[in-house]
This record gives structure tokens, sequence and C-alpha cells, in this order.
């Protein structure tokens, strides 16, 4: 989730939590237990960084002593608390300024957040809450998610690209006609367009900054407060099936900024791409790849 020292970014999670909340996948609990590993504690002490609507904070409970919920969206801190769960509690609080106690975690997880987050404090702040030996882990879903349909994840990819020129525009005070003009596949927006690191080079309405994924690894090692660090891969089967991959592409933030901004399915390309995807010949089968960036504090 966004830093509350940046409105637009906190801005961008409000208004569709429950929407997020029923659609968003969990990572693989297979993984928990590596991460226990990584820092030798059988059942860790967690912090959640960018905790959302607590669909992370709830999956750590599963293989923690106990979770804390880092997030400073209240929208979407009011949906988690609606969803308690033993062992985890919610705080009002930023990645770079979490006001946790030193050395108080085993394990601080960053679940399809760190990307919001600015590195440089956030990683200083992980390596202040985290005791020697402890893991920090980035965890991102690819998107969209493998459907076993060219036709659907094409159709996925087509509405991404028309959003990203949309966003763009917007983000430079394009209006009216000059805004809704048709889309070139040249399109300067699109030069670094990959829908395995959305983020690089993302131009975003409303003051909106983000970071690089494919970049996570690479900054952990350059800060030097890791004394180990590597990739992890994962895969987990989702359930869903077509309506839950149309409803994962209406949790998306860009969309729901591009909406708030008046414009509609019809013009983002969504319709479209909803009727694409319902026309596949055989209802969709989900899984998610998991990417995890580790690393050991020194």
């Amino acid at each position: 989730m966004p830093e509350r020292t940046d409105d637009g970014n906190l801005a961008r999670f409000s208004g569709f939590a429950d929407l997020y909340d029923a659609n968003r996948p969990s990572p693989p609990r297979r993984m928990g237990a590596v991460l226990a590993s990584y820092c030798g504690v059988e059942q860790p002490a967690v912090v959640d960084l960018g905790s959302g609507t607590g669909l992370s904070s709830r999956w750590a409970a599963t293989w923690a002593a106990s979770v804390i919920g880092v997030e400073p969206n209240p929208d979407m801190r009011s949906q988690a608390a609606a969803r308690p769960v033993d062992g985890v509690v919610y705080v009002d609080g930023v990645s770079h300024r979490t006001g946790l106690a030193s050395a108080s975690a085993d394990v601080v997880l960053a679940v399809q957040a760190m990307h919001w987050m600015d590195p440089e404090p956030t990683l200083a702040e992980v390596a202040r809450i985290v005791r020697p030996g402890g893991v920090f882990a980035t965890v991102d879903a690819d998107w969209p998610p493998v459907a076993g349909s060219v036709t659907a994840e094409q159709a996925w990819a087509k509405v991404h690209r028309r959003i990203r020129v949309f966003e763009a525009r917007v983000a430079r005070g394009d209006t009216g006609a000059e805004l809704r003009s048709t889309i070139d596949d040249d399109d300067p927006a699109l030069l670094d367009e990959d829908l395995h690191d959305p983020h690089r080079n993302r131009a975003m309405p409303d003051g909106v900054r983000s970071w690089s994924k494919s970049q996570h690894l690479d900054r952990m090692r350059a800060s030097g407060l890791f004394g180990f660090t590597r990739e992890l891969l994962f895969d987990e089967p989702a359930d869903g099936g077509t309506p839950r991959f149309v409803a994962l592409l209406r949790s998306q933030g860009s969309y729901q900024a591009l909406r708030r901004h008046g414009l509609n399915d019809d013009e983002l390309g969504v319709t479209t791409f909803e009727q694409e995807v319902q026309g596949t010949a055989a209802p969709l089968s989900l899984s998610f790849c998991w990417r995890v960036r580790l690393g050991v504090i020194r």
C-alpha cells in the first residue's frame, strides 16, 4: 500500500477495499515455512508493511507467532479490522516510519506493496525493526494470473496497454478529445510497457509514484544491509475462474483511478476485455506465479 506522505498514492487505494479483499490472492502457505526457515525461527514474529485489507497478514498468521500489519490507508485498514484473526493487530503507519520497536521482528514482509514504497528509507526502517539474522521479503504476484487461455491473457495485455496510455495522458493534463484520442502502438507511454514489471518508468496521475519491481533485489543488495539475498519463485492454483479474472482487472488501482477521472469502461477497453474473456471456450483455470526477493539482515 502507499505511503501516507504522498496523498496521491494514498487516495489511489481508497474506495474499493471490498473488491480488493474479495479477489486479490494470498501467497502460498508453503512460502511461510520457507521464510521462517531462513530466519531460523519456527514461528516468527512478523511485521507486514502495507498490509492493506489484511490478506497478507491473515496469511502470515497461519505460520507466524504474531503479526503486526502496518497500513496507512484508513479504508484498507478498516476492511482488515472487520475480519479479526487471533494474533494479528493492525496499526496506522508507513513503511519508513512504523513506530515499532527496534529489533522486534523476525520477518518483515511487503506483499504486493514494495513498489509503492520509497526504497531507501523503507530499507533503513526494515533494518531497524528486524533483529540480526532476520528476514525481509518483498512478495509479488505476476499479472495477469496464468489462465491457460491465449484469448484471456492477450485481452488483459491489451487493456493494460490502454490503461497505461490513459494514465500518462491524465498525468500530463490532457482532457476532452485529446484525452480520448486514438491510441497508437508506438505511443511514448508504452515504451517500457512490461506486464512483469509494470511500474518501470510509469507515468500516473494525481502525483502517484511507484518503483520498479524488478529492481527490488538490486536495491536490497546495494543497501549493504543484508548478508544474504536471493530470489525465490512459487506458483499456486487459485479458484474463481473467469469471474475472478475479470474482477482482478477491476481491482487494479490504475483502473479505479481512471474511473474517478471520468473515463468509462468502453473508453478504457474494459467492456471489450470482459466480452473477450467471457467468450472463451471453457471456464478459466487460474494460478499465480509469485516472486520473493529475500534478504537476511546482517
